[in-house]
């Protein structure tokens, strides 16, 4: 969810990488030196049983942990035998070269461009760039993320409720990770959809739609700003953005903002038993953690929450609102629009674009039953069937037929 641009995190690991492929090759070396011996003066012995932590470099940034080596293998996996001699790591990135890689948006502001948008602004462009795949009003699409709902309400300790949900046998619900209850930071928010965006034609939005699309989004979230609703008139800059608390702000740890960051990042996995947990690792026979039979309780802490509190309260029907019929457009073109249209109607996907009569021409030069038999299984960087296995072979042939006529020369 975060971009790399803390310069003294990167140098950081810049200089642990670099430490680690140098050390990579002593212990890969085929001349038969012990590892203990040509170990760093920082490194601890290595243990003895497979898998387990075998050097801490105290320099990386976090714990510089790798594990124990023996005939090529590292626990589970293969490693690279060959030399590292020669092995350049580059030259250092010109100013200019940083500043064109280095546009996001930190926490407090820095990177955020001027310009602002309201949330109707934003609901229109939404429903137009967006709802193909993450479904109406956020919530969620076949294969694409949820971005709103979930219980904000926080326990006795400032945790958030719905985040604590699990799932057992027989239980269904998961963690609400929306951008409501998830997310620690709303300048994330909008660099991501800046930058990736939408899907098929990522980094084409305005400064003005990203603000717009943002305060939607927040405004679905039901996201105050200084105490103020968003209603559809409210109007999102970046003043107001870097004044949003995300109800999940101190959620995350250790904390990597700031100058402390680097620091903070090493302290965490100094402590590798406390803050990430140690143990076996089970991979078969492992115990049943109960439910199967129906019998047996499950080995893991019951819920604590009954989400009872959720407004609308949840429910198992899918259904989308009531289609207001409109006799202008085909039941192809609708289905068109809602499998489809998201790849084929630009041609920055690598798909042939509706309406672009040449691109048509070679497409069909192979025959029209053919480009139906690619489409119902699919073909290159395109699933079967658009990615809707809900659509019949048949309603597949209509969407290409409606395509191939609104790619034919008017006469």
């Amino acid at each position: 969810m975060f971009k790399l641009d803390r310069k003294s995190i990167l140098i950081g690991a810049s200089a642990f990488a670099s430490t680690a492929l140098l050390f990579t090759g002593c212990l890969s070396s085929s001349t038969g030196v012990d590892e203990k011996a040509s170990a760093p003066s920082n490194a601890i012995t290595a243990p003895s049983t497979l898998g387990e932590y075998a050097i801490k470099n105290k320099t990386a940034i976090d714990g510089g942990v790798t594990y124990v080596r023996a005939n090529g293998v590292e626990t589970a996996y293969a490693y690279n035998q060959q030399s590292t001699k020669g092995v350049s790591f580059g030259r250092r990135a010109t100013p200019n070269e940083i500043k064109a890689w280095d546009l996001d948006a930190l926490p407090d502001g820095t990177g955020l461009p001027e310009g602002e948008g309201t949330v109707e602004e934003g609901d229109e462009l939404y429903e137009a760039q967006c709802a193909s795949c993450h479904g109406e009003f956020g919530a969620g699409g076949k294969g694409y993320p949820q971005l709103t709902g979930g219980n904000q309400s926080k326990d006795e300790n400032g945790v958030v409720i719905t985040l604590k949900n699990q799932r057992v046998y027989g239980k269904t619900d998961a963690p609400k990770r929306t951008i409501g209850t998830y997310w620690p930071k709303a300048t994330t928010l909008f660099t991501y959809i800046r930058d990736a965006m939408p899907y098929a034609h990522p980094k084409s939005l305005t400064d003005n739609e990203t603000y717009a699309i943002t305060a939607y989004l927040l405004a679905q979230n039901g996201i105050k700003i200084d105490g103020e609703e968003m209603d559809e008139e409210y109007a999102l800059n970046k003043e107001k953005l870097v004044k949003v608390v995300l109800p999940n702000n101190n959620g995350f740890y250790p904390n990597i903002d700031g100058p402390n960051g680097p620091e903070n990042v090493r302290a965490f996995f100094a402590d590798r038993a406390k803050n990430i947990g140690a143990g076996v690792r089970c991979m078969k026979d492992c115990k049943d953690p109960g439910g199967q039979d129906g019998k047996t309780e499950a080995g893991v802490v019951k819920i604590k929450y009954e989400m009872s509190d959720v407004v609308p309260p949840y429910s198992t029907v899918r259904d989308l609102p009531p289609e207001v019929e409109d006799k202008t457009v085909s039941k192809a073109e609708k289905m068109y629009n809602q499998s489809c249209k998201l790849c084929h109607a630009t041609p920055q996907m690598g798909a042939p674009a509706v309406g672009d009569i040449d691109a048509w021409k070679d497409v069909l030069a192979k025959g029209f039953d053919k480009v139906v038999i690619n489409a119902i299984t699919g073909m290159g960087g395109m699933p079967p069937k658009g990615g809707n296995e809900d659509l019949t072979n048949t309603d597949v042939k209509l969407i290409v037929e409606f395509m191939v006529d609104s790619s034919k020369e008017k006469h």
